[in-house]
This record gives structure tokens, C-alpha cells and sequence, in this order.
């Protein structure tokens, strides 16, 4: 298997080799590190250098749900709205840390602070969040599209592409192209005044303690 990398190496002319993503999918096919077996393959993305696979589709399956109709006396249900985008070539990482920046935020303001990042994956969240938006109105009957708050963002790992690098004095590095799915859902109303529990006061930390106190069961007593 060694052999088989030098010989494909060797038949490039460049001195200074940089990868492609067509000998990224040789080499990694010679590898088997390509997790090809039972994924759904497109045409149109194995041409764009993904090996056609698709990522995961079943986070879209929460806009399909029909819930029963509220009693009377009941306040309406607020409207959700889930998208995604699969395949961005991007570090999960990175994209995790500003996915977790805007959770708990209305929409506009998680746009407006979005907009203060200059790095890719704020780009690539702003424009899934306006295509959320757009959803929204469109076809979840939200009558305000600036009523919405950003309820669960956060980003997983996708597909790691491998590849072969050429150094010095015959020597080889790996190289891994990593791509992230993103993921956001958006609800109807204003955003809550905490989105995580606020840190306890002194007196809640003291009543704490006295409760763990006397719950506290001491060994070998009566």
C-alpha cells in the first residue's frame, strides 16, 4: 500500500505538490478510510469533491410534525422552524464555538453579532438563519419575522477527507480536509430572560447547604 502512494506521488511533475480533492479521493480510497459503505450518493455532490455523500437529513423532519389542537382557555402553541446545512467545509471546532455564541438570542440580534465576525462560519450561520426566517413566514405562518428567537444552534462533525502530503527527504504527512453539519431551530416570541439557569445567589447557596446537611445520613448510627 506504501508503494502504491510513492508511485502516484512520483508521477506528479510539480515539485511543491499540493492535493487535489480527485488524489484526495484516490489516496483515500486506497487507504479504505472513505466511509462509503451504505451512504446515499449524489451526482451533483460527488462533483463538488464530497464523494457524494449527503449528511444527515432526519433534523427536517421536525418541521413535518402536526401537533394536536390546544383547549379552549390555552395560549397558542409558538411555531418552530428547523433548517440545517450539511457539508461546510469548515472545522466543526470553530463552527461549534460560534454556533454556541447565539443561543438564547432573537434572531436580529444574533444577525447583528454575527456580522461582527469576520470568519466563515459566522458567514455560513447568517445565511442559514435568514434562510430559517424566510421559512418561517413563508410557510410556518409567522406573522413577524423579527418574532423569533434562535431556541437550539450547534454543530457536528461530517465527512474527513484524507489525504497525502509530500515533505522533504522522501517523507509523507497526512493531510484531513474536515467538514461540519450545522444545525439551528428557531421559535416563535421573544427570548427568555435567561437561557441558562442564573449562577444562585449567597442565600440560595446557604439554604442549599443546610438542605444537603440534614438530608446527609451518617454511617453506623442510630
Amino acid at each position: 500500500m506504501a508503494q502504491l502512494c510513492r508511485n502516484i506521488l512520483k508521477s506528479i511533475s510539480t515539485p511543491l505538490f499540493r492535493p487535489n480533492y480527485q488524489l484526495t479521493c484516490i489516496v483515500a480510497r486506497a487507504f479504505k478510510t472513505s466511509p462509503t459503505v451504505g451512504a446515499s450518493f449524489d451526482p451533483e455532490l460527488k462533483a463538488k469533491g464530497f464523494l457524494g455523500r449527503q449528511g444527515p437529513q432526519k433534523w427536517l423532519k421536525y418541521n413535518d410534525i402536526v401537533y394536536p389542537p390546544r383547549k379552549e382557555g390555552e395560549p397558542a402553541r409558538p411555531a418552530e422552524i428547523t433548517h440545517m446545512r450539511t457539508n461546510v467545509k469548515y472545522s466543526p471546532d470553530n463552527m461549534a464555538f460560534i454556533a454556541t455564541m447565539i443561543r438564547g438570542m432573537s434572531i436580529d440580534e444574533a444577525l447583528k453579532q454575527l456580522s461582527f465576525h469576520k470568519r466563515k462560519g459566522a458567514q455560513v450561520i447568517s445565511e442559514v438563519l435568514l434562510e430559517a426566517q424566510e421559512m418561517a413566514v413563508r410557510d410556518h405562518n409567522v406573522e413577524f419575522k423579527s418574532n423569533l428567537w434562535v431556541e437550539s444552534s450547534h454543530a457536528t462533525k461530517g465527512i474527513v477527507i484524507k489525504g497525502v502530503r509530500k515533505h522533504a527527504k522522501r517523507r509523507f504527512g497526512e493531510v484531513r480536509y474536515k467538514f461540519c453539519h450545522y444545525f439551528v431551530r428557531l421559535r416563535e416570541g421573544r427570548p427568555p430572560k435567561h437561557y441558562l439557569p442564573p449562577p444562585m445567589t449567597g442565600y440560595e447557596k446557604m439554604e442549599e447547604y443546610i438542605r444537603e446537611q440534614r438530608a446527609r445520613r451518617i454511617a453506623f448510627s442510630l
